[in-house]
């Protein structure tokens, strides 16, 4: 499969500077998967900034609405 970085680089809302995964989503994935967390894209932009990528800072944004 070919990646479209390009495409994904338009959508992606990652605001830590110098991602070296930006727009490479399944390797962005991965790498949170790993460390137990998930994708900044997953929140929305006021939780995403504050980097905490945890499984329940996103139940708790996800039951806030």
């Amino acid at each position: 499969m070919e990646c479209k970085k390009d495409t994904n680089l338009r959508k992606c809302t990652c605001t830590y500077p110098g991602c070296p995964r930006k727009g490479i989503c399944c390797e962005c994935l991965a790498y949170h998967l790993k460390s137990r967390e998930l994708p900044g894209c997953c929140f929305p932009p006021a939780i995403e900034s504050t980097y905490d990528r945890s499984f329940g800072r996103f139940i708790e944004s996800v039951r806030k609405g």
